[in-house]
């Protein structure tokens, strides 16, 4: 089990933790993040951790914006034996299961993950009793809607306020039921029912999301449809640049946590800024 009062806390020198992003899907928008087979997958585990990430996220469902959803016996299989056989040769990571689903993040718990990465944000009431019934981790994420069409017309009336209302009210029913504290972060959940400008505001700085308890938080940017928009980047392949401008930005405003495709460029990324931090 990670110790929790540090896995989901930044490092001492400001560095964000580094979440690896491995799919176990056919279809999700970053093409080199997809793998498939035990042997591949492991080996892709391997290299992520000997670049310097912390944790391991495993999902077998796209949430893309437009993705349709997949049948809850399926991705079960996609993920299950997978995080069953790195649990079985790392026993030691920090191991977490992207799902919004409470009967696969049961399962996936049972079989070895550590925390859950619920990009509903906790919406189906049951997925609330699996995190209070294993005593997992969890990261609570606000999605506006729905993958298939969270990106039509999305609209806030402030998108601070509305979203800071809803993961912490979330988080607060969580330890008022008696959930450790430092087992849970929070998502702003950047592209999940979003314009740009509201993403761009999300990401300005971090505070305006950790509630009163000063919870932990999480930012998942890596090579987004956002820099499309502002960069005119229409590949996921050439992307990289902007996803390493706003991790910069995450080390300089305090982010705990980022979800990457690209481990090692983002911890050379975060020990060069904290060197030349650590001169000033």
């Amino acid at each position: 089990m990670p110790d929790w009062s540090t896995i989901l806390r930044r490092r001492p020198d400001g560095r964000p933790r580094i979440m690896g992003v491995l799919n176990m899907t056919p279809d999700s928008f970053h093409a080199d993040s997809r793998t498939e087979g035990v042997e591949a997958t492991l080996k892709q585990v391997t290299k992520m951790l000997n670049e310097g990430a912390d944790w391991i996220d495993i999902g077998g469902e796209s949430t893309r914006p437009g993705a349709n959803p997949v049948q809850v016996h399926e991705e079960k299989r996609r993920v299950i034996p997978i995080i069953e056989e790195i649990r079985r040769v790392h026993p030691e990571i920090a191991l977490s299961i992207d799902t919004r689903r409470p009967e696969v993040a049961k399962v996936a718990i049972e079989a070895g993950a550590d925390l859950i990465n619920d990009v509903s944000g906790l919406r189906d009431p049951k997925m609330a009793e699996v995190v209070l019934g294993t005593g997992a981790g969890v990261c609570i994420m606000h999605m506006q809607g729905e993958p298939k069409s969270m990106q039509k017309k999305p609209h806030y009336s402030e998108a601070r306020t509305d979203i800071a209302n809803e993961l912490i009210g979330r988080a607060h029913d969580l330890i008022e039921a008696g959930h450790p504290s430092d087992r849970i972060c929070l998502d702003p959940g950047i592209g999940f029912g979003k314009r740009l400008e509201d993403n761009l505001n999300l990401l300005s700085d971090a505070d305006w999301i950790r509630g009163p308890h000063n919870l932990p938080v999480l930012w998942g940017v890596s090579r987004k449809s956002m820099f499309r928009e502002l960069l005119n980047r229409n590949e996921t392949s050439e992307r990289l640049a902007g996803t390493l401008g706003v991790a910069a930005h995450a080390q300089k405003v305090g982010v705990d946590i980022l979800r990457v495709h690209d481990v090692a460029e983002h911890v050379d990324l975060g020990r060069t800024l904290a060197e030349l931090e650590a001169r000033r």
